[in-house]
């Protein structure tokens, strides 16, 4: 019997020290963290170094006249006068603030509205699908009813803005609750856990990666509803990034309206990364995030 229990320990032993031999190899691949930057970072640049040079490619070809389809220089050179300029900054900070409180806004509709349909069978029963047309249905769709309403104005396309990512929020948040095992429900009422701490401490850690996503997707259908809006509704007396690309269309000014687009493409690119960088710190947390290719 002692010999048994010997050799059971000697085995034990030895697995650990397989496992701790194992991770000691894995640490001794780590990467600094300049390493990991340039190793994210290097693709997106040879993306866009790509990208500008098919651009470039595609000028030289002749397919358009430089007055319609200039060059990557051209369009640069006009971003950097913008950027000496105020009219450029004026329009971003009016779109960004249209941005904020309209993305705000549907954030409060969206979680509210969704815990409420995930939490109630009646209410799932009578708008739960309504929630998924509306967030099918194209946010152009609402401008007509939204001038309407609110005529040319702040208020149609704050109108339109909520009504874009609000459902997509709200779905987002009924997927995360319907995926929270029962078990955790369970064990969090054993422990005492009802009403809001149940949500506060069980339900919203449960489903926060479903809710990330869609918070994510709630931002993609607001700012492109907002810049429907903008291109739209330019009869406001404050610019904004949309309506100065209604300005240089209307003025045939292609530069401008290039690098009005590449204004726009790198917001988009930095929500992103915001988005991804909250979804990275919640894998981590998780613990299925892989640490040493991260």
């Amino acid at each position: 019997m002692a010999n048994d229990t010997l050799t059971s320990a000697a085995r034990t032993d030895a697995q650990i020290s397989g496992l701790d031999a194992l991770e000691i190899a894995g640490r001794d691949t780590e990467v600094t963290r300049g390493a990991r930057i340039w190793a994210a970072t290097w693709p997106k640049l040879a993306a866009l170094a790509i990208a500008v040079a098919a651009w470039q490619v595609v000028v030289w070809s002749g397919w358009k006249p430089p007055y319609s389809l200039p060059g990557p220089l051209e369009v640069g050179r006009e971003l950097v006068a913008q950027a000496q300029g105020p009219q450029l900054w004026e329009g971003l900070l009016t779109t960004l603030r249209r941005a904020a409180v309209g993305y705000v806004f549907s954030v409060a509709v969206g979680l509210l509205l969704g815990l409420a349909v995930a939490r109630s069978k009646v209410l799932r029963a009578a708008i739960g699908s309504m929630i998924t047309a509306l967030q099918t249905m194209p946010s152009i769709a609402w401008f007509p009813l939204a001038i309407l309403l609110f005529e040319l104005s702040e208020k149609a396309i704050f109108f339109v803005v909520v009504l874009g990512a609000a459902p997509s929020i709200a779905n987002g948040v009924i997927s995360g609750v319907d995926y929270v095992p029962p078990l955790l429900l369970r064990a969090g009422r054993n422990l005492g856990a009802r009403g809001l701490n149940l949500y506060r401490y069980v339900i919203a850690p449960a489903a926060l990666p479903a809710i990330v996503a869609g918070l994510k997707q709630g931002w993609a259908f607001s700012w492109r509803s907002l810049m429907a809006g903008e291109l739209i509704v330019v009869g406001i007396s404050q610019t904004s990034l949309g309506a100065q690309l209604t300005y240089s269309r209307e003025l045939s000014d292609a530069p401008w309206l290039l690098s009005t687009m590449i204004v726009i493409l790198v917001l988009g690119l930095g929500v992103d990364a915001a988005f991804g960088a909250a979804d990275t710190a919640i894998r981590r947390r998780w613990g299925v995030l892989d640490q040493a290719g991260n």
